[in-house]
């Protein structure tokens, strides 16, 4: 006889295998950590571990840092083309182009207009890495100079929130004419006495570092944000040199000069209140504040 019968066991329906929907969960580019996705949208894409700074786009970066319903979009009208005609290996420039747009032909690496900030008007600019890696292109640098002007026309401040790879070369000279052009009208808005402030986020190389993004009368940088003109890598391999430890990162560009402050993203705005207030009772743009357009650093 038997002491023992064989029994099934029935596995509780907890313990059966459930599929986690695409998107719960998120890496930490910093610390390697996988985080509840949530958690990090309510710390403004801040690692709340390590402290690093996720990558947004235009729009969610426009949230952060203005008065609630204040954003008031301009020159949507200015739309891309395909002016070269331009295919790789890869495909063509326009094909490109739709995909990045997503059905929103007004879409582009940069988002512009009229915004406040702390009840103070501004004008407001900035640009979004998720399209085609925030490259500048004609659209880019057409919007980033009307919202210069807009702000030397209407008497306010303007800050601009950078964020590239460098200039769209699928475009060709008309994309690197935008350096000049961006630069010409941030000069007329120096004569004009109005404030520039330029915050740089991860990455700003290229094109937009060698033009716009460095010619602020203050330049704020997120904390460990990747700001230089040629990658790291690069460099290392022209010079055949070992670089120094944090080469490029913002901390190290502030300990050479080109960085006046590193700013974390959730006390950005209340940084720039305080900048606007100072620029708004000082009337003038103060002594040794300002740079002269052209300048990199001081």
């Amino acid at each position: 006889m038997s002491w023992f019968r064989k029994q099934t066991v029935q596995r509780p329906s907890a313990f059966k295998r459930r599929e986690t929907p695409d998107g719960v969960w998120i890496k930490c580019p910093g610390c390697g950590e996988i985080l509840f996705r949530r958690e990090v949208e309510r710390a403004l894409w801040v690692c709340r571990g390590c402290g690093a700074h996720f990558r947004i786009g235009a729009r969610d970066y426009i949230r952060i840092l203005v008065d609630p319903e204040s954003f008031r979009e301009s020159f949507t009208e200015v739309q891309s083309a395909d002016p070269l005609h331009f295919r790789d290996a890869r495909g063509k420039y326009s094909e490109k182009l739709k995909r990045a747009q997503a059905g929103d032909p007004g879409r582009e690496a940069v988002v512009a207009g009229r915004a406040r900030i702390e009840t103070l008007p501004l004008a407001l600019a900035v640009m979004d890495f998720s399209f085609l890696g925030g490259s500048m292109g004609s659209v880019v640098g057409e919007r980033v100079a009307r919202c210069t002007a807009l702000a030397r026309r209407e008497g306010l401040p303007l800050v601009i929130v950078s964020s590239s790879g460098g200039a769209r070369m699928h475009e060709g000279i008309l994309s690197l004419m935008q350096m000049a052009k961006t630069c010409a009208e941030l000069g007329r808005l120096h004569e004009a006495g109005l404030p520039f402030i330029s915050i740089l986020a991860d990455p700003t190389t290229g094109g937009v570092s060698a033009s716009y993004a460095m010619l602020g009368d203050v330049i704020v940088a997120e904390p460990n944000a990747l700001i230089g003109f040629a990658g790291p890598r690069v460099i290392r391999e022209t010079i055949g040199q070992e670089l120094p430890a944090g080469f490029q990162r913002a901390e190290f560009m502030q300990a050479h000069g080109f960085v006046d402050r590193i700013v974390a993203r959730d006390q950005m705005r209340a940084f720039l209140g305080q900048l606007l207030r100072f620029f708004r009772d000082a009337g003038r743009r103060p002594a040794g504040v300002g740079r002269e357009p052209g300048r990199t650093g001081r």
